[in-house]
């Protein structure tokens, strides 16, 4: 049975802010939501979304829980290391052109400063355009600031933690020179426009709590931002299945590339 009461906050969220939750799992979605509103005392969702059109820190909060802000560096280590061994020698070979590298939903940092640090170690940082967009400024907010709890670090290799990172008091710091390198901003992957011509795009864990016509709508999207031989990497349950509809062919796991 529709719940008018959810039905009508879906079309609130979406005429004031942009977002359509309808493009995400509903199940998954309402069952979170829910969660936040009762949690916040809130009896019903026209009187929650009465409550976070006026109340910053709440929004924040809904779009915090809407997005599941989990992340942590090096997430799945071996396909990083697959990244840095095969895709990105690749990439700069002849090295004639800076490389563009977009980090899409790129939550509170951990993933772009990833591909920061392993930029770095190949000496391509400085030849390197690298973005990062996330809906969620809170997130954003986060990632500028560059402070990490140390459980976020647990895969990072010792050597570069080392490097990369400088206790402050319970928290890690990420490097401030490296942190320059990205250029972080907000974005509504199911409604803006992208850039074009990029070498990589890394968007992981994410499409998971997408529909199947988002997820749909989003990889056409990611396939034309893609240079003819640029890759797009997604996560570990995130395996496209049928990637030449897309004008993509898988390569290695999880790594997908733009024919030419």
């Amino acid at each position: 049975m529709p719940d008018p009461d959810y039905i009508s906050f879906i079309q609130n969220i979406k005429q004031s802010t942009g977002i359509d939750l309808s493009e995400y799992k509903e199940a998954q979605m309402k069952r979170r939501l829910t969660t936040l509103r009762v949690k916040n005392g809130y009896q019903s969702f026209a009187s929650f979304y009465e409550a976070i059109s006026k109340d910053k820190a709440l929004f924040y909060e809904f779009l915090d829980r809407m997005t599941i802000n989990v992340s942590e560096f090096w997430r799945n280590p071996n396909r990083w290391e697959v990244l840095r061994d095969i895709i990105l020698p690749e990439l700069s070979a002849g090295g004639k052109r800076r490389l563009k590298v977009w980090s899409a939903a790129c939550s509170t940092g951990e993933e772009p400063y990833t591909l920061a640090m392993i930029l770095d170690g190949k000496g391509l940082i400085g030849d390197t355009s690298l973005v990062a967009t996330d809906i969620d400024e809170g997130a954003l907010a986060k990632a500028k600031q560059g402070l990490y709890l140390e459980r976020s670090l647990k895969d990072v290799p010792p050597d570069v933690a080392s490097k990369f990172f400088a206790q402050a008091g319970a928290l890690y710091k990420f490097s401030e020179q490296l942190k320059k390198s990205v250029q972080f901003s907000k974005q509504n992957l199911l409604t803006d426009r992208f850039e074009e011509n990029h070498d990589l795009i890394v968007c992981r864990n994410v499409m998971i709590y997408f529909t199947e016509e988002a997820k749909n709508k989003l990889y056409h999207k990611f396939a034309a931002a893609l240079r003819p031989g640029g890759y797009l990497f997604v996560g570990s349950t995130e395996q496209i299945f049928t990637p030449g509809q897309y004008g993509l062919e898988p390569t290695e796991t999880f790594f997908y590339r733009k024919k030419a």
